[in-house]
């Protein structure tokens, strides 16, 4: 099995424990809040959904015709380059739940094929910098990932948490530099070390074992910091060092601008 296929199975995993998960709510719960402000459930599936859509769109600009249809959708976004992500999905999370599940149901294989059928070598454009048909699969789990843990709260699920998450811990650590730029600071120059422990008790690491800044701990609690689901206080992560102590405040896993994060419990 190539990486590319790794990561997509582990994609379509955790989108089906999501889906299971929506699929049996009635109406009124899909209408539920989020601790994603201004969204509720069925805002999240529609984000979910769009967002593959749309990645599909960017693996289909290698013809005239794809190129064309990728180009306006970034025509629409440079409009409104902070709120045109927010609006697509609240307009789209407006329809009704079946019509939503039959779109995500058709949106995630068609982004499975798509990234398999990509050149191998060429890089899909995105909003940010352009990527290669493993880095959006792994992008797409991040974000299922997150959003997912939205849902999860909102309804109160307590979902299986399995190693699949690596994905989210290797672009949290990927991202330690774009942190830091993202929040107008200066990346230090030397490398972290990096050692997490996985759901199944694995260790993961990264980075010089010699290195004087450190972060150990929960893989899981360094997922959702990454990703802005879980206050630093609220983690059993611990730092060495100053600066690796400030890259655990500003530490964002995803593209845009920096994350108000949440509020300690």
């Amino acid at each position: 099995m190539s990486v590319l296929d790794d990561v997509l199975a582990d994609l379509s995993a955790e989108g089906d424990q999501l889906r299971t998960a929506v699929a049996a709510l009635d109406a009124d719960a899909w209408r539920t809040p989020t601790p994603a402000d201004g969204w509720d459930v069925a805002t999240t599936i529609a984000h979910l959904l769009w967002t593959d859509e749309v990645a599909v769109l960017a693996a289909g600009t290698l013809t005239h015709e794809g190129k064309e249809a990728w180009d306006a959708v970034v025509l629409t976004a440079i409009e409104d380059p902070t709120g045109f992500v927010d609006k697509e999905a609240l307009r789209i999370g407006a329809d009704a739940p079946d019509a939503l599940l039959a779109r995500w149901d058709a949106a995630r294989p068609g982004l499975m094929a798509a990234l398999r059928a990509y050149p191998e070598g060429h890089q899909l454009p995105w909003f940010g910098p352009p990527m290669s048909p493993t880095s959006m699969a792994t992008a797409r789990f991040m974000e299922t990932w997150a959003h997912a843990l939205d849902v999860y709260d909102a309804i109160g699920v307590r979902p299986e948490v399995t190693d699949r998450i690596r994905h989210v811990a290797h672009i949290g650590v990927r991202t330690r530099n774009f942190s830091y730029a993202n929040n107008g600071l200066e990346a230090p120059a030397e490398e972290f070390r990096v050692e997490l422990t996985a759901p199944s008790g694995e260790v993961w690491t990264w980075g010089p074992e010699d290195a004087g800044q450190r972060v150990t701990g929960s893989a899981y609690d360094f997922c959702q910091l990454v990703t802005q689901r879980v206050h630093r206080d609220d983690t059993d992560l611990k730092a060495v060092g100053d600066d690796a102590e400030q890259w655990l405040t500003i530490a964002q896993a995803f593209a845009g601008p920096a994350g108000g994060g949440r509020d300690p419990r």
